[in-house]
């Protein structure tokens, strides 16, 4: 019985051992955008952050959650191939915001070695003249 039990333990850390290897990992283009000083009169803006699946595994975005309904993500929900690049869209709606700087997070969870990423826009909206 102790023969069987040290068995499966051994097998349970080799697969384990082997699965790690072959994780997908995402990694961005860039983290950061900004959007610059743009006016009261044009409040949509739009930025898309590009990314590469560098794992060995597909790559499955699970969720992107923006810090606040001004910013708003779009992205495909199909896996990345190992090597193959993807996109995620933002846009940031400041109708009926304060004029002034603002910095919003984004929040990408992944099946990825590293599972959370945090992407960032900012800005300065002008008043209208």
């Amino acid at each position: 019985m102790k023969k069987f039990l040290m068995i499966a333990l051994m097998m349970f850390f080799g697969l384990s051992f082997a699965m790690a290897q072959n994780q997908s990992e995402i990694k961005f283009d860039k983290v950061n955008h900004n959007f610059g000083t743009f006016s009261e009169s044009t409040p949509i803006q739009k930025v898309t952050f590009t990314f590469t699946n560098t794992g060995k595994a597909p790559l499955v975005i699970n969720q992107v959650v923006a810090s606040c309904g001004c910013a708003v993500p779009r992205y495909d929900k199909k896996p990345i191939a190992p090597g193959q690049k993807g996109s995620i869209d933002i846009t940031y709606n400041g109708q009926g915001k304060f004029p002034g700087h603002f910095k919003k997070s984004i929040t990408v969870r992944t099946n990825g070695k590293t599972e959370m990423t945090r992407l960032y826009i900012e800005g300065v909206m002008e008043a209208k003249k």
